[in-house]
């Protein structure tokens, strides 16, 4: 089964020419629901946070319109030796890391740096099998519920579960060995960190252009130039990748001059979860994770002041909004549920909550805010996430999910 991000490609390619009309009541169902959500936002929250908001929305379309998956990515250069997709990520990273790093370094926010030890490990392995059969990564998994994907829908309510399960069990992580938070700002000064990760970058997407050619004798190219007219392209989606490393660019450079932290996801599904077992009688300040600072004053605010989950809720309805531009929403076949593919999902959305947990962060918060930061774990993230999705990969047929 593929996932919604790659059947808008598939439909991109064989049906260019041909776009569904928009869907009216979607796009006005979806704009009803974010003004009032907006509303409150800036009612019980702040205008910062509603500026975030809709900072998320930006993100949102972004991601549904250039159809940026990082998971699809990850699989199409595992399976097919494809590496159009990883290219377009490694190629946000440079950029981030170029705007981001010295933005950081000058004191003007905080970098996405997190401890190193075997829970970084375990978790982005684990993220990394989970989000291929769940079908999707953090942002992947929310930009297709709000494009009206109910498989996903699944995963993103076993994704919570495990995120809850991640919190329980993270303080006993943390007593291992580690060695500590490592900025590479520090280590090596700004300069030589953006040198240092450019270089490497540089060095990664080399490789993965030159595996492709000796199988293709061609590499697949990131096109500036829409299939269409720039206009409409830009309402109704079949945005070109570049597209989107732009918009992603540029919505999480907002994200880190708003909020003065960079861009992250799965801590808000950790919330969601420890509000709802709070509201039906469980004491979560028992657990150690929910009776640490920052974590426990989340826990008695409304999510309407959390920076995560107000840009999460804006990402689910800017991605609604672009399904509704594109005539897209509820893509019939990805709707298809079954014992294998729900029980896939229900497997591959645990390991993604309890993963992102340990790792510090998902795709987003560890392995693109981390490296575009500086942060040696979101480097050491993308070595075992991958290493997870090679296996996940492996697994997929025998839950009748194709590659």
């Amino acid at each position: 089964m593929t996932t919604l991000a790659e059947a808008i490609h598939e439909e991109t390619q064989s049906d260019a020419g041909q776009r569904p009309g928009i869907d009216r009541f979607v796009l006005a169902a979806a704009g009803i629901a974010a003004l009032i959500i907006g509303l409150m936002v800036w009612q019980i929250g702040s205008a910062r946070l509603f500026w975030l908001y809709l900072i998320g929305a930006g993100l949102g379309v972004s991601l549904y319109h250039a159809a940026f998956g990082f998971t699809a990515g990850w699989r199409n250069f595992i399976v097919r030796r494809r590496s159009r997709g990883l290219r377009a990520q490694l190629l946000l990273l440079a950029v981030a890391s170029v705007l981001f790093i010295p933005i950081i370094a000058g004191g003007h926010a905080n970098g996405a740096i997190a401890p190193v030890g075997g829970y970084i490990l375990l978790g982005s392995f684990l993220f990394g099998l989970g989000m291929q059969l769940g079908g999707g990564c953090g942002s992947g998994t929310l930009f297709t519920v709000g494009a009206g994907n109910r498989r996903m829908l699944i995963t993103l309510i076993a994704f919570i579960s495990g995120s809850v399960l991640g919190t329980l069990h993270l303080p006993w992580w943390l007593d291992g060995p580690g060695l500590g938070p490592v900025d590479l700002s520090l280590a090596l000064d700004p300069l030589g960190a953006v040198i240092f990760q450019l270089s490497l970058l540089a060095a990664l997407g080399w490789t993965i252009r030159e595996v492709e050619r000796d199988r293709y004798g061609q590499i697949e190219p990131l096109s500036l130039k829409p299939q269409g007219a720039i206009g409409s392209t830009l309402l109704t989606g079949q945005w070109p990748l570049l597209w989107g490393v732009i918009g992603l660019a540029v919505f999480s450079l907002l994200t880190l001059l708003v909020s003065g932290s960079p861009w992250g996801i799965t801590f808000a599904f950790a919330v969601w979860g420890a509000k709802l077992l709070a509201a039906i009688g469980i004491d979560m300040s028992q657990f150690t994770y929910w009776s640490w600072p920052y974590p426990a004053q989340v826990l008695e605010r409304s999510v309407l002041t959390d920076v995560t989950s107000v840009m999460a809720l804006g990402l689910l309805f800017g991605a609604m909004m672009a399904s509704g531009l594109a005539g897209r929403f509820n893509a019939g076949s990805q709707n298809r549920l079954g014992i294998s593919n729900v029980s896939a999902a229900i497997i591959g959305g645990l390991c993604m909550g309890y993963g992102a947990r340990l790792a510090f962060g998902c795709n987003i918060g560890a392995f693109f805010s981390g490296i575009a930061t500086g942060s040696l774990h979101g480097w050491l993230w993308f070595v075992f996430g991958f290493f997870g999705s090679v296996v996940g990969v492996a697994l997929r047929p025998r839950f009748g999910m194709s590659n």
